[in-house]
């Protein structure tokens, strides 16, 4: 198993800290994993993206060029990363922040209303949680419990009465991913 992942939007929006709860997770498991973050001084509103993988062999390379997932939380994400999917890849995005939906037809394509969601559940930060839940129900690389562990791991101790509520944003993106090609 080797799954090349790259999660992608305004910095702001927890992509950082989902692919480092993605890669906590799959170190949980005993997988070879490498995180490696992108962003600049635009980390508090511009772009930013992390790059995850993990695998059950060595990781030769950081550095991709082409991914089997793509997370795509914003417009301009989406025109730099939508031609990165492998043929047969996995593109998830969220409806909000995407006035213009993916045009790939050879990759599958999904949408999760995971800022409508957060809103919904007065809480902004959740809105990574959701996004994570939703590439859990269709790529299940990891398992939740070690999502939770992950999470204890990346918040500080001060935040881990925040956990509970991780939990049910994860559980909502599962029930809230559609296909839509």
């Amino acid at each position: 198993m080797k799954e090349e992942i790259i999660i992608a939007g305004f910095g702001g929006q927890g992509v950082l800290s989902m692919g480092k709860i993605l890669a906590y997770s799959g170190l949980m498991e005993g997988k070879e994993v490498s995180w490696m973050p992108s962003y600049g001084p635009e980390q508090r509103g511009g772009t930013a993206n992390v790059t995850v993988i993990l695998s059950d062999r060595p990781i030769s390379s950081p550095i991709l060029n082409e991914y089997d997932t793509a997370i795509i939380l914003n417009q301009p994400s989406l025109a730099k990363f939508e031609q990165t999917v492998k043929p047969g890849g996995t593109l998830i995005f969220d409806g909000y922040g995407i006035p213009n939906p993916p045009t790939r037809q050879d990759i599958s394509v999904y949408r999760i209303n995971a800022m409508d969601a957060a809103t919904e559940m007065k809480n902004s930060k959740a809105f990574n949680m959701i996004v994570l839940g939703g590439l859990l129900k269709i790529r299940p690389m990891v398992t939740l419990g070690n999502v939770i562990e992950g999470l204890k791991k990346s918040l500080p101790e001060r935040h881990h009465h925040l956990i509970p509520m991780n939990e049910q944003a994860i559980q909502k993106g599962m029930e809230l991913i559609v296909k839509i090609n």
